[in-house]
């Protein structure tokens, strides 16, 4: 059933269309806010400005694939995180084990939805910071209230967004404050999870002019109290997942003069799930259940501090933009499931990241025919990690085990440190209006080198419990050590160029690239203490590479009542860094193997038939797989020739609304949003070091699809919406965690939520 209405939907979207930018209104940067046209009940289909081109661009003369969400689109579908934005942007799949703890694929560039010691394939930025990381550490999953626009690009951005942005870039862009009026506004959300699981939202904003056409304050403030609805066997505890999100920011602009403008931005978040939501689908019909022995925690707490300055010369605008951020983090997971739970077996990771990013650049203005952009970007980060292994006290008191302070059989502190230096540019050319030209390049250097500190400590912890060993453990100091520089220089660089057939249609042709910075492995060297003849941990792994290759087009019709955007692309994915794991003690490295090649189309469809009447459709079809492995490569990895990498073959969304006249000044409207994921393979299927061993954590996700219902009244400054997220009720498996040592390793869709979002606007 739920498969026909989807298809249904689909072939009802197909006819009419839909739209690559779930936006309603032109948001100029720097320019006044036009809030008329952002309000719901607007339901023509206005231009989209982006700054992807980090230049202000209409959406459909920009030769990329970007995605755009307005707030007033956010709002309404209830988005306030990562997974409503995947689930509208074709090509897009967010990997999501639990709160905090979760990263997107984009174009199949995966070789598992993890990515332990490896960084993220795709960039996030909260305005200019980069949040992303590497695999196994916490990534906030920011609040997405009062922002100006959400931009997912799609396909490596490395020319203008570094090395972080192998397969793509989402930005967060938050909104200024308004120089001439004051406003507010607030949402609240209720939601009934299940039975018995309250979810409460709350957001609001305050913007207050300070001096007229000068100086103005714009302050939001958010918290999230959700209740969760897993529950934990081991621990005792139900709906064990519970989150409580609370933060806000505070943007203070001054524009002394027309050329002249400085903002100033202070910003927290603090996000605390309780539990893991990754379940064990064998321990309960329903699917919300989950075993370990306590909670696993993925809490973050981020701080960051901005200040831009920009300055209109004659011919160029210069913008400056400096950020400041700590984020303190915990990774706590029992990792007992590797010995079955016959010893406790736990890692508390908290890590403290200091960031430091400053990028300036140079923007033309739009007077000639030639177009460039100038730029400088800096990047600095310190993380120092504490990693306590722990027993418990019960357990080290039965077996007579002694010698250790308490139940931390093996704590060590390190660091690292990560300096990038890049300068970028790009340049434009217009041979007429219909014809132009792009070339983009960058040129970065990044080190990177973690250093062990001296205060730790190690035992024998694991090999006296598994050999039923009593007595005293062999505890020696952690030495202090420096390890090994990694340091890569790379260029990336990206050629386009562009045809406009018609005022209404453009085509792209585009080629660009990507890469990630090299990696060291902190325990490379190291052999196993419970096996000598496992495998060896490699050094690390140096930088891979990817070239993309793409054909577009982007058009509308019928007065911009029908809007179509196509592209195809070629993705060579070549020195592939992989995580592995060593068998007899799961320790993670990363490595390279030989290449992989992506092949896919994405399009998004926009119609508006009649008055009130709108239908969307978005979607990708993706072939990735490994091509070229050596058998020394395949031994290593898990990998064979002709593996699938971590991405569904086909994945979309179809959207209909149709908005209708209450009175003379209010208005109502029925959506419904459909969203289907195919199946694909969480990992490689074969152990690392032993060729032909299938790994004991493979396995797919399953298909789904997501049904989500809305039913609003708007009036002036007002609206109220009732809504039915999963409305069926789908307990589908969208993650597999690839590693063993936690017994649960499932991740699930929310089950269906009932509730009511009011938001007012002054």
């Amino acid at each position: 059933m739920k498969g026909f209405l989807f298809a249904a939907a689909c072939a009802a979207a197909v006819t009419a269309g839909s739209t690559i930018a779930y936006g309603q209104a032109a948001n100029l940067e720097g320019e006044e806010q036009q809030e008329a046209k952002n309000k719901a009940n607007d339901l023509e289909l206005q231009e989209i400005i982006v700054t992807a081109t980090r230049r202000n661009a209409r959406l459909q003369d920009v030769p990329l694939s970007v995605t755009a969400f307005t707030q007033s689109k956010l709002s309404e579908e209830g988005v306030v995180g990562y997974e409503g934005i995947a689930h509208l942007t074709p090509g897009v799949v967010m990997n999501k084990p639990t709160q905090n703890f979760n990263n997107f694929t984009a174009r199949g560039i995966a070789t598992n939805g993890y990515g332990a010691n490896l960084q993220s394939t795709v960039a996030i930025y909260i305005d200019e910071l980069p949040i992303s990381a590497n695999g196994n550490s916490t990534i906030l999953d920011p609040n997405l209230y009062d922002v100006e626009r959400v931009e997912f690009l799609r396909g490596p951005q490395g020319t203008l967004f570094g090395s972080g942005s192998l397969a793509g870039a989402m930005r967060i862009l938050t909104k200024k404050p308004d120089l001439d009026e004051f406003d507010m506004s607030f949402l609240v959300d209720y939601g009934l999870t299940g039975s018995d699981s309250l979810r409460q939202r709350y957001n609001g904003m305050v913007n207050v002019p300070l001096v007229e056409d000068k100086l103005a304050l714009r302050v939001v403030g958010f918290y999230r109290n959700e209740d969760g609805y897993v529950d934990n066997i081991g621990t005792g505890v139900e709906n064990s997942n519970s989150l409580k999100d609370w933060g806000g920011r505070a943007v203070l602009l001054w524009e002394p003069t027309d050329r002249l403008s400085v903002k100033l931005l202070a910003s927290h978040e603090d996000s605390y799930p309780e539990d893991s939501s990754l379940i064990d689908p064998n321990l309960s019909e329903d699917r919300e259940t989950r075993y370990s022995e306590r909670p696993d925690l993925f809490t973050g707490i981020l701080s960051s501090y901005n200040a831009t300055i920009d300055y209109q010369f004659d011919g160029a605008h210069f913008t400056s933009s400096t950020t400041y951020s700590d984020f303190d983090q915990q990774f706590f997971v029992d990792l007992a499931n590797t010995f079955a739970f016959t010893i406790p077996f736990r890692l508390d990771a908290a890590a403290y990241d200091k960031i430091f990013v400053e990028e300036a650049r140079l923007v033309s203005d739009n007077t000639s025919n030639w177009e460039w952009v100038l730029g400088g970007f800096y990047y600095y980060k310190r993380r120092d990690v504490d990693f306590a292994y722990r027993a418990s006290d019960d357990f080290l008191s039965a077996r007579g085990l002694t010698g250790l302070p308490n139940d931390t059989y093996t704590l060590f502190f390190n660091h690292t440190n990560i300096h990038e230096l890049a300068g970028f540019g790009e340049l434009t050319y217009r041979f007429s209006d219909k014809l132009w030209v792009t070339g983009g390049l960058r040129y970065g250097g990044t080190k990177v080198q973690t250093i062990t500190e001296d205060g730790g400590y190690q035992s024998n912890y694991l090999t006296a419990a598994l050999t039923g060993y009593s007595g005293p453990l062999t505890v020696a100091p952690v030495v202090a050590a420096v390890g090994e520089q990694a340091s890569a220089s790379r260029f990336a660089y990206k050629g386009s160029v562009s045809y406009k057939p018609a005022d209404n249609i453009t085509t792209y042709a585009t080629i660009s690239t990507g890469f990630r910075t090299p990696i060291v492995n902190a325990r490379a060297g190291a052999p196993s203490l419970n096996d000598p003849n496992d495998i060896i941990i490699p050094d690390g792994a140096s930088s891979d590479k990817l070239t993309n290759y793409e054909v577009g087009l982007k058009g509308s019709w019928m007065d911009g009542k029908f809007t179509a955007n196509l592209a195809a692309y070629i993705i060579d994915w070549k020195n592939i860094q992989v995580q592995a794991n060593r068998v007899s003690d799961s320790v993670q490295f990363a490595t390279n193997i030989g290449a992989a090649r992506s092949k896919g189309i994405e399009f998004e469809f926009f119609m508006n038939p009649a008055d009130g009447l709108t239908m969307s459709l978005n979607g990708s079809f993706n072939d990735a797989k490994v091509v070229d492995l050596t058998p020394e490569e395949a031994a290593f990895s898990g990998a064979v020739q002709g593996a699938r990498l971590a991405s569904p073959h086909f994945q979309g969304s179809a959207l209909i609304k149709y908005a209708f006249d209450v009175s003379d000044d209010a208005r109502g409207y029925v959506s419904t949003t459909i969203t289907h994921v195919g199946s694909f393979p969480g990992l490689f299927q074969y152990v690392a070091g032993q060729p032909g061993v299938q790994q004991p954590t493979y396995d797919y996700t399953e298909s789904f699809e997501n049904v989500n219902v809305h039913v609003g009244y708007e009036k002036e400054t007002w609206s109220l919406v009732a809504y039915v997220q999963n409305l069926f009720d789908d307990h589908s498996v969208t993650y597999v965690h690839p590693e063993a040592f936690i017994a649960s390793r499932y991740g699930t869709l929310r089950p269906r939520t009932i509730g009511l979002r009011f938001s007012y606007e002054y």
